[in-house]
């Protein structure tokens, strides 16, 4: 895989240049619908085009989990609403080290929708602004569409009934305290899927908000010859896949519906230790 990274001083130095990448602010704030946009609004890396995790990345909640992945012909009118082809670079960003939606349209794009060239601003908007990038406020000029057709890969994902046909090994992208079944702020069961092992998505940062290095990833991610990487609703799973990215091991799949589908069968198990 490419290189899934930038650094706030290549942007700055691609935006310049003759063909800028399309950054895309993914910016969040869960339980308050339009939030990330008013953020964007607020100020935001020049030529940015918001990207909303409800609308754009995700489908209905329901039994599918709270962020269950569109119909893939929804997220391609997403695509080329926002002028995507091949050819463009696109450059993620949040301001939580991408751990929400910032890691989400990653995924989605490069190892569903096979972009080739997506990466994610290391850091975020903080890194941004730590190194004197400016901020714009208000809309920006729609991009022009594209035609683009993505062809999705499905086996970048699994479903609940993979996950308990077992043999892979699930790593947990939520806090331990969550993990544990100690505090559920959001979900109405607690726990984990048993024999899975808990990877905080935010053991992957350092404490300036930026991932750890490659080799300090690789020595710390969980190793088996596959991996299923789950959360609350498939959204920082994302994370702890581009984690393994970084370190150069073989990408988990993602258990799109994650915990938050898990338990809307009472027959599935759960676990609390």
């Amino acid at each position: 895989m490419s290189r899934v990274l930038i650094s706030a001083a290549e942007l700055a130095e691609s935006l310049e240049a003759g063909k800028p990448p399309l950054v895309l602010d993914c910016r969040v704030r869960l339980g308050e619908p339009g939030a990330g946009r008013r953020l964007w609004e607020a100020g935001h890396i020049p030529t940015s085009q918001h990207l909303d995790l409800d609308r754009d990345l995700a489908g209905p909640p329901g039994e599918g989990g709270r962020h269950p992945l569109p119909p893939p012909d929804a997220f391609t009118a997403v695509v080329q609403r926002l002028g995507i082809t091949p050819g463009t670079p696109v450059v993620v960003v949040d301001d939580m080290g991408g751990q929400l939606a910032a890691a989400r349209a990653w995924w989605m794009l490069s190892c569903w929708a096979g972009h080739p060239d997506v990466r994610l601003l290391d850091g975020g908007l903080r890194a941004w602004q730590d190194a004197g990038g400016p901020l714009v406020l208000g809309q920006e000029p729609a991009p022009e569409p594209a035609t683009w057709q993505p062809c999705f890969d499905d086996e970048a994902w699994v479903d609940a009934d993979a996950v308990l046909a077992g043999g892979d090994l699930k790593v947990d992208a939520r806090s331990l305290e969550r993990f544990r079944g100690e505090v559920e702020p959001i979900d109405p069961v607690a726990g984990h899927i048993p024999g899975a092992q808990c990877r905080p998505s935010a053991a992957n940062l350092n404490d300036d908000g930026r991932f750890k290095p490659a080799g300090q990833l690789d020595e710390e991610l969980p190793g088996a010859d596959s991996v299923i990487a789950y959360c609350g609703s498939g959204v920082t799973a994302c994370h702890n896949i581009l984690a393994y990215a970084i370190a150069g091991r073989p990408l988990p799949r993602l258990y799109a519906g994650s915990w938050s589908e898990w338990i809307c069968d009472p027959a599935r198990p759960v676990a609390r230790d």
